[in-house]
């Protein structure tokens, strides 16, 4: 495999040349190792097939069933049709000379809606079982056992069989089909559809990440706990109710991308894939290394071909039977180091290449990244990723591991950093500046003040820990109080500073560009089984009277001033100053100059400021009364160009007035 440029500006890197030889090692394995793969079926994507021979399927002569479990000694299906009985009529057959069973049943033993599992016997053992590859699984309502069921509807129509993802910088809106209602309850992809969506398209979003969409036994786990693989969560709707939303997204020019968690498996046996045969290292890793004691979960073994199987089918699935535009992964730094990043600080580039590191996860990620975007070119991938792995995000020809981006995780860690644990007054920004700005050249980042992490119960979402209790009685825009006023001002400023550094794209949280309070807990016996917080209140949106409005009303404001200046698309932020004394940040991006005044208290005027030539014009101002500012800054107004001598160079300036705790944006116009 020869070492292309992109590759070798990775080694160019001089703390990474010590591991250029592993670094090699890694490609060549996940080119061979993808060769291995592609060499029968002809592609990665062929192979990538699965899911096409394994579970239910119509065929010529009826219905056939398979499935792979190499320890078994017998497997039934068991469902409505037999009385949910073991009948040897249902009995499925060993393939010879294989780990596949199957069985061939005629056109009327099975119809539609019908409920089903499997009976799976083996040496010393015997229990039920949710098929692998089910594609739909429910559950009970009274006994909360899951089962498959027999789905054959008429075949979804879609409205744009098509799409393509524009070339276009993410700006991600992330959300969870679950508790984007405002209701006392578990929503529904249709009501996303028709009440949340207009939302995200209103606020200007070109993309959505859902959460949660594969079927996972417990709902409080955020999704994270997945059973079943190849089903969406029935407690959300039918799968024509998400190729439905899926559908309206793509109508409307946005793109979506869903949460797809490889990096670990529910550890239940009954309706997830432990101790699916009877072994615990079917599909994972056998004794303690196939156990995750953190999250209480199962860690699959990424050197098995079987394995790759199914988890290289899921990726291409999503993509061809839900027209998913592409994923965000959950949970690498879990799957590439043996310690999984627990308790680890990673401050040496050493820790990248020594022998924590899960080379066959590594392997993984490359494959994954190439089936995608063999399938989809035009495909998003993102990775979440704490470690800061070097490669991760490059090309995979080019010796990278192929995600298209990652998360700049260190950014949100910045901001909960400053406004917890020090002074306002306090404030580096020059440490903000290089945290917003910090990342590889070789690799495009995702910029987020916060995801769903920061506002997960045990924790508080940015804008409460700005106010804190005054979030509960101080919201009216009439009412004067300092916390809040606070609160608001910073809140713009961090979403705005982190908007406009953004590397390569941009990530909200659903609710918290507007600061919804609180924080996110799903119903659990220790809060009485509750959904209060396990909803989105838009009602808070839409009431003007609230500094929740006006917030929202900022977020959307900015978002759009972003998008029709193009000014993130093939640039990058280019500081212009910084002063930790006035606590002043200006850069340039694109057509547009940035100005912040983070001070808690003084505002500066005729403040002279470097620019490029030109002419500038003021677009937007976080200190507008509608976004809940106190009106400071003349509106529409219009900077002169100065001239001032710095040492021996003639410099252009213009002269600012900018109140404490506000931001401005100009859009400079070539003389």
């Amino acid at each position: 495999m020869a070492v292309s440029a992109s590759r070798a500006r990775l080694l160019d890197d001089p703390y990474l040349a010590p591991y250029a030889e592993i670094i090699r090692r890694r490609a060549d394995k996940a080119e061979q190792r993808a060769a291995e793969l592609a060499s029968a079926p002809g592609s990665l994507a062929e192979f990538a097939c699965a899911h096409e021979y394994y579970g239910l399927h119509r065929a010529e002569d009826g219905w056939v069933f398979r499935e792979w479990a190499p320890n078994a000694t017998s497997i039934w299906l068991v469902g409505d049709f037999s009385e949910w009985q073991v009948r040897d009529t249902f009995r499925l057959n060993r393939l010879p000379g294989r780990d596949v069973w199957e069985v061939r049943l005629p056109a009327d033993a099975l119809c539609h809606g019908q409920c089903y599992r499997l009976e799976m016997a083996w040496e010393g053992g015997r229990g039920e079982r949710i098929p692998a590859y089910a594609r739909r699984v429910i559950q009970d309502p009274d006994t909360l056992l899951f089962a498959a069921q027999v789905w054959e509807p008429p075949p979804y129509v879609w409205r744009v069989p098509s799409f393509t993802v524009p070339q276009r910088v993410p700006l991600i809106y992330e959300t969870h089909i679950g508790m984007a209602q405002d209701k006392l309850g578990v929503g529904t992809f249709d009501e996303f559809r028709e009440n949340v969506l207009p939302r995200i398209v209103r606020a200007g979003y070109n993309t959505i990440q859902i959460m949660a969409v594969m079927e996972h036994p417990y709902y409080g786990s955020f999704g994270y706990h997945v059973s079943s693989f190849f089903a969406c969560s029935s407690r959300f709707g039918t799968p024509e109710s998400f190729k439905a939303l899926v559908d309206a997204a793509h109508e409307a020019g946005i793109a979506v991308i869903m949460d797809i968690v490889h990096s670990h498996a529910v550890k239940n046996e009954r309706d997830g894939l432990s101790r699916f045969d009877g072994t615990l290292y079917q599909y994972f890793h056998d004794g303690m290394r196939g156990w995750h004691d953190a999250w209480d979960s199962r860690c699959f073994d990424y050197g098995k071909t079987d394995v790759l199987h199914f988890l290289l089918s899921n990726c291409r699935y999503w993509l061809d039977e839900f027209h998913i535009d592409g994923y965000r992964f959950d949970g690498i730094t879990s799957m590439l180091y043996l310690h999984h990043g627990l308790g680890v600080d990673f401050v040496d580039y050493s820790q990248y290449f020594d022998a924590t590191v899960d080379e066959d996860a590594w392997v993984y990620c490359a494959l994954a990244n190439r089936v995608i975007h063999e399938v989809r070119p035009d495909a998003i991938t993102i990775a979440e990723d704490v470690s800061g792995m070097p490669g991760l995000a490059a090309p995979v020809d080019d010796g990278g591991a192929g995600f298209d981006y990652r998360m700049a995780m260190g950014v949100p860690e910045c901001w909960f950093r400053l406004v917890r644990d020090i002074r306002d007054e306090d404030w580096s920004i020059g440490y903000l500046w290089h945290e917003l700005t910090n990342r590889r050249a070789d690799e495009q980042t995702v910029n987020y003040v916060e995801s769903h992490d920061q506002a997960l119960v045990g924790g508080k979402t940015f804008f409460f820990q700005l106010v804190d209790a005054a979030i509960y009685d101080a919201m009216l825009r009439t009412a004067s109080n300092l916390q809040t006023e606070r609160g608001v001002a910073l809140h713009k400023l961090a979403r705005l500073a982190t908007l406009a550094t953004s590397g390569h794209g941009y990530l909200n949280f659903m609710g918290n560009e507007f600061g919804h309070p609180e924080w996110i807990d799903f119903p659990r016996e220790g809060n009485g089984f509750s959904y209060h917080y396990a909803r989105r209140q838009w009602g808070l949106r839409d009431n003007p009277d609230l500094y929740y409005w006006c917030l929202g009303e900022f977020d959307e404001a900015m978002i759009g001033l972003i998008r029709e200046s193009e000014a993130l698309e093939g640039t990058v932020p280019r500081r212009l100053f910084v002063s930790d004394s006035d606590k002043l940040l200006v850069f340039e991006r694109g057509p547009l100059i940035f100005l912040f005044n983070f001070h808690s208290e003084a505002s500066v005027s005729d403040y002279p400021v470097l620019v490029p030539p030109g002419s500038y014009r003021l677009v937007l101002d976080s200190d507008e009364p509608r976004f809940g500012g106190q009106g400071r800054i003349q509106s529409g107004q219009t900077f002169g160009l100065l001239t001032e001598m710095r040492g021996n160079e003639r410099c252009s300036v213009i002269k600012i007035y900018l109140p404490c705790r506000t931001a401005m944006v100009l859009e400079r116009r070539r003389s």
